[in-house]
């Protein structure tokens, strides 16, 4: 009864926790991105050089975009010639830099948590936009174009305020109606770990002292499609249990950049080669996110 007791207080909780979050970081952002055009964005990543880079990682980073807008968007930059090292920067950061991510880290697993976690994928989706250029990516480009329905720079924005803020809203309250299920399911299982879980036996497995425990955490995440909403209760449980703070990161960047359906879309305009060039540039950010957290002093 304890441990049962123990799991529904988790759920509850991190359950609330989450929703104010989501709701409140998806209506900001939302509300910020009706004063820039998307023609504006675009015009930012068309940026060449390593300026380029980094421009398109901070939209990415700014830009809480699932699959179905990340993909039309790095089509249209491409179709409109955009650099492709930019646009590889962008495809990388969009997922793993949302800034639903980063409230969510920062409230759960602390502020430190957060930068790290920030300045890592950055800095990695910076690097490996200019490598996947270096080395030849863009041949692996499919000859893909826009649809008409794409091509749109989006629904019609409100004249007021007032209208804006509503928008913004309706437009969070849809995008947290589609995670809510894969949010409701982490939270459950990040309860089942918390409350039932035996402390010694994660420890053992996952603890700081397994040198293997952040790139099994990183390949766990890869193939698992799961949402960062539900990676990071499942992340917080784990910890709380003894799991190194840099395997919870390798999970959570292993899941929120890797998701089957994000990598199905990106397989339409790519080749498999740079979609396997993607999936091992993630593993790598998040073996190096997770190494570096464990390094930094407590």
């Amino acid at each position: 009864m304890n441990s049962l007791s123990k799991a529904l207080g988790y759920f509850a909780f991190i359950t609330a926790e989450l929703t104010v979050l989501f709701l409140g970081i998806s209506t900001i952002v939302a509300l910020v991105l009706m004063y820039i055009p998307h023609e504006k964005l675009r015009s930012w990543l068309s940026r060449r050089g390593v300026l380029g880079n980094v421009i398109a990682a901070m939209v990415g980073s700014l830009t809480p975009f699932c699959a179905c807008s990340t993909i039309p968007m790095t089509l249209g930059m491409l179709n409109a010639g955009a650099p492709f090292g930019p646009v590889m920067s962008f495809v990388i950061a969009s997922p793993l830099l949302n800034p639903i991510i980063l409230a969510m880290v920062a409230a759960m697993m602390g502020l430190k948590a957060s930068i790290i976690y920030f300045t890592v994928t950055f800095a990695a989706s910076v690097v490996f936009g200019v490598i996947l250029e270096k080395t030849g990516g863009a041949a692996h480009v499919r000859h893909v174009r826009l649809k008409n329905s794409m091509a749109s720079g989006g629904q019609e924005v409100p004249p007021t305020f007032g209208g804006k803020l509503k928008a913004s809203f309706l437009s969070a309250w849809s995008d947290f109606r589609g995670v809510l299920v894969y949010l409701l399911v982490g939270v459950g299982i990040g309860a089942a770990i918390y409350g039932y879980l035996p402390q010694e036996f994660v420890a053992r497995l996952a603890g700081p002292e397994n040198p293997f425990a952040i790139p099994v955490a990183a390949v766990i995440g890869i193939p698992l499609y799961i949402r960062a909403e539900t990676a990071i209760p499942i992340g917080l449980a784990l910890s709380q249990k003894g799991m190194s703070m840099g395997a919870v990161i390798a999970l959570i960047i292993g899941g929120a950049g890797m998701a089957i359906p994000e990598m199905s879309m990106l397989a339409s305009i790519f080749r498999k080669r740079l979609v396997a060039s993607i999936v091992v540039v993630i593993f790598a950010t998040a073996v190096i996110g997770g190494y570096v957290f464990n390094l930094m002093p407590a």
